[in-house]
């Protein structure tokens, strides 16, 4: 034995130091509590704290009622859905070769997205899925495709002309693996967009926004959130209960799906000719870890 003491000792007073600057902390928030109440309305605003969000530099894509913005939309790919022209219809399928895993997961997507329908793919190339998909009058395409048996990602095609998205997937559990899930019941769900604040944001939730019908049926109290925070999109669904006046329960329904944007592709499926509006490159992309996209 070398004699030496692996873990290094506390210097003298160190956790009394400690303590004494959590009681500072501690009585410093009870005290601004205490004159936030007495001030009432006139109490000056919280400061905002430093978040690596709140420190993101200016980004000149954000959306904030731009005209151009509108005008733009007003003649895209989804507004023949926000014009209540059609009614989503979507096809889920899997790569040619599904697990257990991915097919568990196909199931439960199909029960979050109304009129939704499973098809198995078979040996079909996903050129031939979009065209018999077209004719019968689907509206989108969601492919979830694995590796190692484990679903990875997630390919969403807009129809008849696209865009394709593809997504990463990770952090997958499914209902069972939820403590103290519900069960979803037949409800069309509300459905929440959160923080998809640039022009590719704004694209990347009319996509998901397409997929749900547009009058969602409140007295199931089901609510579908796409949330986006630092470019990572979290997926969930949950039950809301109204406890009195004032307080609202949760129960999650699950699944549970964490989503990052790899590609988002004009057009569906043309994966040699396609034009691309955004791709990941992580040699340009991850240089300040402050810099999102979405």
């Amino acid at each position: 034995s070398s004699g030496i003491n692996a873990e290094w000792p506390l210097r003298p007073g160190f956790q009394k130091m400690k303590q004494e600057k959590s009681k500072e902390r501690t009585k410093r928030k009870k005290a601004d509590k205490e004159m936030r109440e007495f001030m009432g309305d006139e109490a000056p605003p919280k400061p905002v704290p430093h978040t690596t969000e709140s420190l993101r530099p200016d980004d000149e894509t954000f959306v904030q009622d731009d005209i151009e913005v509108m005008n733009d939309t007003a003649l895209d790919e989804f507004s023949s859905y926000f014009n209540r022209e059609n009614q989503p219809k979507v096809l889920i399928t899997t790569n040619k070769k599904s697990s257990l895993e991915t097919r568990k997961l196909l199931d439960e997507l199909v029960n979050v997205i109304p009129n939704s329908e499973y098809h198995k793919r078979g040996k079909v190339d996903m050129k031939d899925v979009v065209k018999q998909a077209t004719d019968n009058s689907f509206t989108d395409i969601v492919v979830i495709n694995e590796d190692m048996k484990k679903p990875n990602s997630i390919i969403i095609c807009h129809l008849p002309e696209g865009p394709t998205a593809t997504f990463r997937l990770t952090s997958v559990k499914l209902k069972k693996q939820i403590k103290r899930h519900g069960n979803a019941t037949s409800h069309k769900p509300e459905v929440i967009l959160n923080n998809f604040n640039t022009r590719l944001g704004h694209s990347v939730g009319r996509m998901f926004a397409s997929l749900f019908p547009y009058d969602p049926q409140f007295r199931g109290r089901n609510v579908v959130t796409f949330h986006n925070q630092r470019d990572f999109i979290f997926l969930r669904r949950h039950r809301y209960v109204f406890k009195n006046n004032k307080r609202v329960g949760l129960q999650e329904l699950g699944p549970r799906l964490t989503l990052k944007l790899r590609r988002l592709q004009k057009g569906t499926f043309d994966t040699q000719g396609g034009e691309y509006e955004w791709y990941y490159n992580h040699k340009q992309m991850d240089v300040n870890r402050r810099t999102f996209f979405l």
